[in-house]
């Protein structure tokens, strides 16, 4: 065979590009006509805000990249200005769709089942005078329109809020022409209004933004002078942290000081009203010293987000997903879950599965007389915690409490500076990890004396210990009293607290040090089992393939006759089905109900399968700059029911998007007489028939 260099750029696709490729699907759930009306509104909410988050953090990035001249952009050998421009490009596309989707799909079919944003020009009277007074009574109070003269400059404004440049005519107080002015609507005012129906004859369900009600009432903040128009905009800014890891001596106070000027980072985006003149949008392009590339002028709200709202406030249970009660294994039905693990390892496979197992193995542990420690590390878990509360529960009941809290968990950051303060206050041992690795594991330890010896109870997770994303993350986690794993974690979270280095692990891989390598070394023992006329299987599920060393590992394996299925939600940079080099790779993206965020790792190893679940993503931060941990599924049982759930998923024809080579997507043409099938569902029937 023909010796490939796998390094080529023309077989990887830009991170940026297959970001915003994503992106596009979500939207694409939106307009689906299979799925309830009010979870349509809220996949455009949620393309809306992953966009949001694309531009605080990868274009920000690539902007800072342009600047300092960087040549690459990785193994697609595209340079930074490059990737801008065509990010640009295909961003404006998408928000363009967004708007149609809002204005040509979403408020017919809204207003059709009675929910309706209705329009300044379509007021009734009763409506009318009823907002006239919210403005008075809510709005005005709290409003500080700002004209600008020498005095009074552009204010500063704060990263993703709602504002509005006012164009005025006439003469203020003090005599002078007036001609502009802005307002910045504070973030604790609704952006959608519900009109009460009894008092000014309205459906029950009639809303108005808050931009009209400005729009309408506006006059009122400028005496004597005349709006001849208002128009809202939002600016993004560059909201990630730097922390110079060779400087600080506090990560805690660093950080804190880093979220005072979160707000006021570097700004890569402004989007306005689509009725704005011209000669304004260039005066905000000016102040923001912003290109035309970076404006995006938007025919509805600012920020689609907002619209989620609604979904809460419109009781119409036809018009969303059905609900459930997430199973609770039968297993854990006792309550003891110490008594349980001690029989058997329990895999809980959320949201189809409660989360509450977790919860009431930490409450236990806070309570049982015969529990010493409790070690736990905390990524994202949520301002209202159980989880929290279980941990200083312990702590006040007098256990040795360590916890491992990850501060600077993007846009989390706030709130793990709280939790860390109120478990220190618990008398907690708390850790911020290790500068320059995220702790990015998810791990709970709790040792417990029993007769004369001490035994490690312990819970590994793919997921977040956060209870509101276990309702809409598929997520794995393994509870065991397995004793080659528990020794394993205590010596992680020895490591994170000591830094101290890590003797042989038993079971577990672990990054930054071993689960690189171990994957690699998987991958090159399917190529060696193929070669022998072994076959050669391999499975991944997880959110993101980036590492390049991993992909050209594939492309390998794929050379010589191993059978490949990626399941991988989001960006993925490996071209599938390339004569020679990919032909036997397969690469699919399940969007549904749940955010699909299981890793699962499968190799048939010639017989000797293994099963793997991890709380990383095939990329090279998570292989070389956090601490994560990887964990096999060793008994027969649950590693089946592992299996039967990628089977599932493979088998989906309904919400799996292929992969071409070209880099785009589209969902698989069905044979005559093939049944649909959604993987995502077939779990929640699974559930439903238990």
């Amino acid at each position: 065979m023909e010796e490939i260099d796998l390094k080529q750029p023309e077989f990887y696709i830009n991170r940026e590009l297959s970001l915003l490729e994503f992106n596009r699907r979500v939207l694409e759930q939106a307009k689906d006509e299979r799925v309830p009306l009010l979870e349509r509104v809220r996949f455009l909410c949620i393309s809306s805000t992953n966009l949001d988050e694309f531009f605080e953090v990868r274009v920000a990035g690539l902007k800072q990249k342009a600047g300092l001249g960087a040549v690459e952009s990785g193994p697609d050998n595209m340079s930074a200005p490059e990737v801008l421009k065509e990010v640009n490009l295909r961003a404006h596309d998408l928000v363009d769709e967004q708007y149609r989707v809002l204005n040509d799909i979403m408020f017919p079919l809204l207003e059709q089942q009675g929910i309706r944003f209705i329009r300044r020009d379509d007021w009734n009277t009763s409506q009318k005078r009823w907002l006239r007074r919210f403005f008075n009574d809510s709005l005005h109070p709290v409003l500080s329109p700002m004209g600008l003269d020498p005095a009074h400059p552009f204010p500063r404004i704060l990263n993703k809020s709602l504002n509005f440049i006012v164009a005025l005519t006439g003469k203020d107080a003090f005599g002078r022409n007036s001609g502009l002015a802005v307002i910045s609507a504070p973030r604790s005012l609704p952006r959608v209004i519900q009109l009460p129906a009894d008092e000014t004859d309205s459906g029950p369900y009639d809303f108005v933004f808050l931009s009209s009600v400005m729009h309408a009432f506006a006059d009122v903040l400028f005496h004597g002078m005349k709006v001849e128009g208002l128009y809202q905009f939002r600016v993004t800014r560059n909201s990630e942290l730097f922390v110079d890891e060779e400087e600080i001596d506090d990560l805690l106070r660093a950080v804190e000081g880093e979220l005072l000027t979160r707000n006021y980072g570097d700004l890569v985006r402004l989007e306005v009203a689509h009725n704005c003149p011209q000669e304004l949008v260039k005066f905000l392009e000016d102040q923001f010293v912003l290109a035309d590339t970076d404006v995006y002028q938007v025919n509805g709200p600012v920020n689609l987000n907002r619209l989620a709202e609604v979904c809460d406030l419109v009781d119409r249970p036809d018009l969303k997903y059905p609900s459930f009660t997430p199973r609770l294994p039968q297993q854990l039905a006792s309550k003891d879950v110490f008594k349980a693990l001690v029989k058997r390892d329990v895999l809980l496979h959320l949201p189809f599965e409660s989360f509450l197992p977790v919860i009431d193995f930490l409450r236990q542990a806070a309570e049982d007389a015969h529990v010493l420690a409790i070690k736990q590390t905390l990524y994202r878990t949520g301002p209202q915690s159980a989880v929290v509360d279980a941990l200083v529960a312990a702590a006040h009941a007098g256990k040795e409490v360590t916890v491992v809290i990850e501060l600077m968990a993007r846009f989390d950051e706030e709130a793990n500076v709280a939790l860390a303060a109120r478990l220190q206050r618990a008398g907690a041992h708390v850790v911020y990890g290790v500068v320059g690795y995220k702790t990015h594991a998810k791990m709970i330890l709790v040792v417990r004396r029993e007769g004369k010896r001490l035994r490690h109870y312990v819970h590994l997770g793919t997921g977040n210990y956060h209870p509101r994303t276990a309702r809409i993350y598929t997520d794995y986690g393994l509870m065991t009293c397995n004793k080659a794993i528990g020794q394993d974690v205590q010596k992680v979270f020895n490591q994170l607290t000591s830094l101290g280095k890590v003797a042989k692990l038993n079971r577990l891989l672990h990054s930054p040090f071993t689960m690189h390598q171990a994957m690699l070394d998987k991958i090159e023992r399917e190529i060696v089992h193929a070669g022998a006329g072994g076959g050669g299987r391999i499975i991944v599920k997880v959110n993101a393939v980036i590492d390049p060393q991993l992909i050209q590992a594939l492309y390998r394996a794929s050379q010589v006759g191993v059978e490949i299925d990626l399941i991988v939600r989001g960006m993925c940079r490996l071209r599938p089905g390339i004569p020679g080099v990919s032909d036997n790779i397969r690469v699919r993206s399940v969007i549904g109900r749940f955010l699909e965020h299981t890793r699962v790792f499968y190799f048939a190893n010639g017989g000797e399968e293994e099963v793997y679940a991890s709380s990383a993503d095939w990329m090279e931060r998570n292989m070389f700059r956090r601490v994560e941990v990887c964990f096999p599924i060793e008994n027969k049982t649950l590693r089946e029911r592992v299996k039967q759930d990628l089977a599932w998923y493979l088998k989906d024809n309904t919400q799996a998007w292929m992969l071409s080579a070209d880099g785009s997507y589209a969902l698989p043409q069905m044979d005559e007489g093939e049944e649909p099938f959604s993987a995502q569902q077939a779990l929640l029937n699974e559930l439903a028939e238990s």
